[in-house]
């Protein structure tokens, strides 16, 4: 894609068709889902790595996107409708976030109770610590009994939520390309669209996200258990951290305009700021740094024969 057609992308003209329109509409989503945004990254992340398998990652992409997908197509019926002006007159970014982060913070917190996994904030919770004694001394194929399984039904109502955050690219089909439509039907295929170009691009990225445990080699047991103390550390933490910023901007809205510019035109690439750090914090060093410390806490739970490295189903 040369500068001209993204520039054209970016700034599409009046007039267009119906077809033109939703084609734009998917390139646009699948732009989206691939650079890396703070309204799909980490939650597709933190599902993915639960599901510790390539058909799990991708559902768990499928999932989350399809809330995302229906939350988009109820924006764009609200653009064309004029209802969304509201996003004009204020910064409703900070409001959710902290939407987004309660919910990751729950879904971890459910995930981690009766684990023997610690976390910083345990003595800041009234000294409850996430564990009991037979976590303790359970073996690590046995574990499923302690370390719950990621619901990806809830991976529904984070997109659906996460969706409510607008960037450049909502703020394109909402203003600009919905209100071209000849209907309010259409306008809401045009959300519909966006929503199925970003759910194909954290399909593939799922499979990618759930797939990062196979960098050393273990056996399924191994990355299950991985995988899933991985995704609870890292909704916990990182909905706490999502939390935390969205509180920030929804007291001191200006932070967000502060980003050093990177030269690159494709929008999620064009700056580092407050959405991008968020990011790589989440992602990066929660996400990752989760995984890792998986990794020690296998040499310290009983240890069980090698099974087949197959992937699981």
């Amino acid at each position: 894609m040369n500068l001209i057609d993204l520039s054209w992308l970016l700034n599409p003209p009046r007039g267009l068709t119906v077809a033109t329109i939703l084609g734009i509409a998917v390139v646009l989503g699948m732009l989206h889902g691939l650079t890396p945004d703070e309204h799909t990254w980490p939650i597709t992340f933190s599902y993915s790595i639960g599901s510790y398998s390539t058909k799990g990652g991708m559902k768990a992409g499928f999932t989350f996107s399809a809330g995302f997908t229906t939350q988009r197509a109820i924006l764009t019926t609200l653009g064309f409708a004029g209802l969304a002006e509201i996003y004009k007159a204020y910064n409703l970014d900070g409001y959710v976030y902290m939407l987004v982060g309660i919910a990751m913070f729950f879904a971890g917190y459910y995930l981690l109770r009766g684990t023997d996994i610690h976390l910083p904030l345990d003595r800041l919770l009234g000294g409850r610590e996430h564990h009991t004694e037979k976590a303790e001394r359970i073996p690590l194929h046995e574990s499923d009994d302690v370390l719950k399984p990621v619901p990806l039904r809830l991976a529904i109502l984070h997109g659906f939520i996460a969706g409510w955050g607008v960037g450049a690219y909502a703020s394109i089909i909402t203003f600009v390309l919905a209100p071209e439509m000849p209907n309010i039907y259409y306008a809401a295929l045009v959300g519909a669209c966006f929503g199925i170009g970003t759910m194909i691009m954290q399909v593939i990225l799922g499979s990618v996200f759930a797939n990062i445990m196979r960098v050393k080699k273990l056996n399924q047991t191994q990355i299950k258990y991985v995988g899933r103390s991985a995704a609870a550390r890292t909704l916990y933490l990182g909905g706490i951290a999502f939390a935390l910023i969205g509180l920030l901007i929804a007291s001191f809205p200006s932070i967000e305009s502060y980003a050093v510019s990177t030269g690159n035109p494709i929008p999620n690439l064009d700056q580092i700021g407050v959405a991008t750090l968020l990011v790589i914090g989440v992602v990066g060093i929660i996400g990752l740094g989760s995984v890792y410390q998986g990794y020690k806490e296998l040499s310290r739970l009983p240890s069980v024969p090698q099974t087949s490295g197959a992937e699981p189903k």
